[in-house]
């Protein structure tokens, strides 16, 4: 049974540290515009 608040507490963490990671690459601006690179291959300006 104390092995099972082990995985609990690791999980709580490992999601967290995901949420985190995912919170961190939206304030970068990472998912804007996930299209607009293969349109512009093709501009030719």
């Amino acid at each position: 049974m104390s092995s099972l608040y082990i995985l609990i507490g690791v999980s709580l963490i490992v999601s967290a540290g995901v949420l985190a990671l995912l919170i961190w690459a939206n304030k970068r601006e990472q998912f804007e515009d996930p299209e607009g690179p293969k349109y512009r291959i093709l501009d030719d300006d």
